[in-house]
């Protein structure tokens, strides 16, 4: 039973508890959101700080190109690399941290940090994105990623074109390692130089530290599910939330609450807001990569059944199917060689088990959980309406 005892705190922040992430069953009653702002107000505002992200991912990765080639320039795909994983983007994780900065600092005392200077501590965010999106690729053996090929895909066909000895796809992973392990060593280096005072910077330590903890252990706890661990759908919720759900909301409006020198009270309620809705973000995802437009999301449709992934649309799928199905799961799903026909009675079997329509109402209820603790968030005005208007954005889209 639980008890009504705060828990202890670990770097000043509350753990995570089933109270914050709901019951892990799909199909959950609808929550009315509030009544708020329904689309993304101040575009003027969010465009500003995906430029002020972008310029700062710019310089720093021009002074990167400087040192890696002045080291060799056989290093200079490498930084390339880094780049192009770098570009466009929905610059999501910054612009929750930089809200999350702007919603805390008006009610926190002695704030000092200048708004150019968190910009730059929050683009820092784009580089650990990088890192677990080659890591990821590798491990799920994914071939594409933003319309071009993925890392350890592009690194196999540099090795053969260059005529170099040995295994193309071994030296593609190998590179691929590396270029993420690099992003996540430059995600360091931006946020410690982004100009923050010292005080904010060590407070931010703390969630940042955390953070990249619990996404590096959600990439084991996916590796572990997709070979037979963490079963069901409670299993797939455990694995959404460790590796998607607090790296992409939760951790980065904590990190935007640790610049501005909140109390606990404004990173409780971030926690309250992030996990219902980095779930899920997670969970429309999961819906894109089986049923979006390859055009749009830049990624093709058939490689999360190709690969296997075991998401829940795949665990409540498994739950309602018949014989037939199940047997179509087992013997399609993580197929390399797999088609068309395959993959489309995969999709139809998703439809007819219910499992993408139990999905459609786990994220709409995250949400308006989501959105009512936005309301409720002891923050400024503005960053209520748009950190809900965020809300939406990130549980509505169709990339």
């Amino acid at each position: 039973m639980e008890t009504t005892a705060a828990p202890a705190r670990v770097n000043g922040q509350r753990p995570i508890t089933a109270r914050d992430t709901g019951p892990v069953t799909a199909g959950t009653q609808h929550r009315q959101p509030p009544a708020l702002v329904p689309a993304l107000p101040g575009a003027g505002d969010v465009e500003r700080v995906r430029a002020a992200v972008a310029a700062a991912l710019a310089g720093f990765l021009a002074e990167q190109r400087q040192t890696l080639s002045g080291m060799d320039e056989s290093l200079v795909p490498v930084v390339d690399e880094v780049c192009a994983l770098a570009e466009g983007g929905k610059r999501l994780r910054p612009l929750f941290a930089y809200w999350g900065w702007r919603g805390a600092a008006a009610g926190a005392a002695g704030v000092a940090e200048a708004d150019a200077d968190v910009l730059r501590a929050v683009a820092a965010l784009e580089f650990v994105h990088a890192s677990a999106l080659v890591h990821d690729d590798v491990m799920d053996g994914a071939l594409t990623r933003r319309n071009r090929p993925a890392t350890h895909i592009g690194f196999a066909t540099r090795h053969g074109d260059a005529g170099l000895h040995g295994d193309a796809a071994g030296f593609g992973i190998g590179a691929a390692i590396l270029v993420g392990d690099l992003a996540l060593v430059w995600s360091d280096e931006l946020l410690r130089r982004s100009g923050i005072s010292a005080p904010a910077l060590a407070r931010a330590r703390g969630v940042w530290d955390t953070m990249r903890t619990e996404v590096t252990a959600g990439q084991y706890l996916d590796l572990l599910r997709a070979d037979g661990g963490l079963p069901g759908p409670g299993g797939a919720l455990t694995v959404a939330r460790y590796k998607s759900a607090g790296y992409t909301v939760q951790r980065p409006l904590q990190l935007g609450a640790a610049i501005a020198g909140a109390g606990p009270d404004v990173s409780d309620a971030y926690t309250a807001i992030g996990l219902p809705l980095g779930e899920a973000f997670q969970l429309r995802d999961d819906v894109l990569g089986v049923f979006g437009d390859p055009a749009v999301t830049g990624k093709s449709v058939d490689d999360d059944l190709r690969e296997g992934k075991q998401t829940l649309l795949i665990a409540l799928a498994e739950e309602r199917a018949d014989d037939a199905g199940r047997r179509l799961l087992a013997g399609a799903l993580g197929d390399p060689d797999a088609g068309p026909e395959q993959f489309a009675a995969l999709r139809t079997l998703l439809e007819e088990t219910g499992a993408r329509s139990r999905v459609e109402e786990r994220i709409a209820d995250r949400t308006a959980v989501a959105r009512t603790a936005i309301a409720a968030a002891p923050i400024s005005d503005e960053a209520r309406v748009a950190l809900d208007a965020l809300a939406v954005a990130a549980t509505s889209r169709t990339a």
